[in-house]
């Protein structure tokens, strides 16, 4: 079976009714968690992205105390999924202030757990990637924005 292309889908939903859309789209979120994630965030949270931001910054909070603080080798599973998780929430926004945002708080809570992740080369990898990243989403905002996200940067390398 072909996947059809966005174009297709698009001229293909233009003809259905609201209620064929409806249907649609609750039968699309039985398949998959992440589908239903993402129409949650799309109906009840992308009209307040603040406090989108902050649930999901709580949320990081609470698997960094989860982190495996003596050994490098748990340390690095939990933490990738923590940034596994955090690009997730951040594909929902599809929005690069997020990105930063939320990018520049996971590097802060790294910095801040108390693990010695510059030992192991694959975290501090992680963490270099990261913080190129977010030097990248920087350079698509606003003026404004870059400096005040630089400064924060700088404070954390």
């Amino acid at each position: 079976m072909r996947t059809a292309t966005i174009h297709e889908l698009k001229q293909e939903l233009d003809g259905f009714t609201s209620s064929q859309l409806a249907a649609l789209c609750l039968r699309l979120a039985k398949f998959k968690k992440e589908n239903k994630e993402l129409l949650t965030y799309l109906l009840f949270e992308a009209h307040d992205e603040q406090g989108y931001l902050n649930g999901v910054k709580k949320e990081i909070d609470e698997l960094f105390t989860g982190v495996h603080q003596t050994n490098l080798y748990f340390a690095k599973k939990t933490i990738r999924k923590i940034l596994r998780s955090t690009n997730k929430y951040i594909r929902y926004t599809g929005s690069r202030l997020v990105e930063v945002d939320l990018l520049i708080y996971f590097c802060k809570c790294l910095n801040n757990s108390g693990i010695a992740f510059k030992k192991s080369a694959a975290l501090a990898n992680l963490y270099g990637n990261q913080v190129k990243k977010i030097r990248h989403s920087i350079k698509i905002l606003h003026e404004d924005l870059q400096y005040d996200y630089v400064k924060e940067l700088e404070q954390m390398v």
